[in-house]
């Protein structure tokens, strides 16, 4: 099966969640994600702000701000398909762009290189044990992830984890996979 036909099955299940089972879901990755090495031993942490149909991110992102780490979210550049990130400290530093997506107004002040996150949240629709994923097509992930040598990690849903993603040359894994039960070691880091 190809990655588009996965894809637009896997957001169509997504979409039919049960708002009570996706806050549980939400609540139990988000306490696997705070609680683990990665995150505590990271200091600035980049994730996307994620659409409604994804697992909230806004709660881990305050939990951030209330420990005192540095949070910062993509800005998609389209030309070259690529991500800038900025520092965020309130949620008014976003602005909606296309597909009313969430982004930070850029500000020179607020933009971090790409060396300076230690830990980087990958978001995707579906994952395998070896850290592949499909995210929404744009590739502006993979291109990020190509120089990026700190922490990457994903969180999933048990039905996000399948045994086997088609991979693309380009395509790169992340090194962690979270779920409500377990962290997944993908590869060594």
């Amino acid at each position: 099966m190809d990655k588009t036909k996965l894809r637009k099955e896997a957001i169509d299940r997504f979409k039919k969640i049960a708002m009570h089972e996706k806050k549980q879901i939400e609540d139990q990755l988000k306490e696997r994600l705070l609680s683990s090495e990665l995150w505590k031993n990271a200091n600035t942490i980049g994730m996307t702000i994620a659409q409604d149909f994804e697992w909230a991110t806004g709660s881990i992102i305050e939990a951030g701000w209330k420990q005192n780490k540095r949070i910062v979210v993509p800005k998609c550049i389209p030309v070259d398909k690529q991500l800038h990130f900025y520092a965020i400290n309130t949620f008014n530093q976003l602005e909606s762009v296309y597909f009313d997506l969430l982004e930070p107004i850029p500000d020179r002040k607020r933009f971090v290189a790409k060396k300076d996150i230690d830990l980087l949240i990958v978001p995707g629709i579906l994952f395998d044990k070896h850290g592949y994923r499909i995210g929404f097509g744009g590739g502006y992930y993979d291109r990020f992830l190509v120089d990026f040598n700190q922490k990457t990690v994903s969180l999933c849903s048990d039905e996000q984890l399948v045994d086997h993603i088609p991979k693309e040359k380009h395509d790169l894994p992340v090194q962690y996979v979270i779920t409500a039960n377990k962290i997944i070691h993908t590869q060594e880091s």
